[in-house]
């Protein structure tokens, strides 16, 4: 390979053979392949909203507070305020957002203690709106009631986990399918999948096959302005196709992730630990993985693995099984 770089302005060649790149990108997709063929790539995964509190308590607040003149005396943000900013006024892998917030809020403050003439503010939960506006983003909450041909999917962003309902209903038609929610194509690929082993097992699910040639099937994934992809919904598509033939509610506080095949068998993800995370945050109280995840726990956070039943499942009837009334 090429060891000099030659300057065309300077005219002087530089001997690169003993220098170490080191590069960063958001979105490796977007790295030509003639180079990305060339890299040692190391993948590291975006901070959880817990890493993200961490390094704001530790590092973040007392930075901002040093450069604005402040101590911890005179201004205190509470544990519950600062998960407020977090979860609802940013959205990201890194922290530079929440940083900006927090520098953001610190202003404000001390505009408050010069005008009201006090000595110290402490900033509670309730409050941040009143300083930083209302809040920008707001998590998916699981819904309250069972509901037939409605579950509840885990997914996975750039920006940490989150939780994704899909909704599927049938009428009087000719056996055609229908997605909607803005889904890419690996995402329509499993929901077809999902759809013709259901067909494949009607029997073993008390299903009439009559149903599928005399009604069209739509499947739908709010928020339909959000693009979204990846084979992982394919378990919790089929599980809301039986539910929906089956005319059995599925449990609310069950949610889901991990690819189906056309025999039924649940294949491993990505992105478990955030995921998890999402999951407890929306209010679920069970999530079903694939059996070959089970490695993966050891990386969800310990305070996590107890508020959460985690079920291993190597297949669609286990799915069933489980979500299921």
């Amino acid at each position: 390979q090429n060891k000099i770089f030659s300057d065309n302005y300077l005219e002087e060649p530089y001997d690169l053979s003993n220098v170490f790149f080191i590069l960063t990108a958001n979105y490796l997709e977007d790295i030509p392949y003639a180079l990305r063929d060339r890299l040692e790539i190391v993948e590291l995964s975006s901070y959880t909203e817990y890493e993200k509190f961490e390094i704001a308590k530790r590092h973040l607040i007392p930075k901002q507070l040093k450069l604005n003149g402040l101590d911890n005396n005179e201004f205190v943000l509470e544990d519950d305020a600062l998960w407020e900013i977090i979860r609802k006024y940013t959205r990201e892998a890194g922290v530079r957002e929440l940083e900006r917030m927090i520098s953001s809020l610190i202003r404000k403050a001390i505009k408050k203690m010069l005008l009201e003439k006090v000595k110290d503010i402490k900033v509670k939960k309730e409050d941040v709106e009143s300083y930083l506006g209302k809040p920008i983003f707001l998590y998916n909450q699981i819904d309250l009631h069972d509901q037939v041909g409605v579950v509840t999917g885990l997914a996975y962003t750039h920006y940490g986990g989150d939780t994704l309902s899909v909704e599927a209903t049938y009428f009087k038609g000719q056996g055609n399918l229908q997605l909607t929610g803005q889904l890419g194509d690996v995402m329509k690929e499993s929901a077809q999948a999902a759809l013709s082993y259901v067909k494949a097992n009607a029997a073993k699910f008390n299903i009439d096959p009559q149903i599928f040639k005399d009604n069209d099937i739509h499947i739908h994934v709010p928020e339909g302005a959000v693009p979204k992809d990846g084979p992982s919904a394919g378990v919790t598509i089929a599980t809301a196709l039986v539910s929906l033939f089956s005319n059995k509610k599925v449990k609310h506080d069950v949610g889901m992730t991990g690819e189906v095949t056309l025999r039924g068998n649940v294949l491993p993800i990505g992105g478990l630990k955030e995921k998890s995370i999402a999951a407890a945050r929306s209010g679920l109280k069970t999530i079903l993985i694939p059996k070959e995840n089970q490695r993966d726990i050891t990386d969800i956070p310990e305070l996590i693995q107890k508020d959460l039943d985690i079920v291993l499942i190597n297949s669609v009837e286990d799915a069933v099984s489980h979500a299921l009334e």
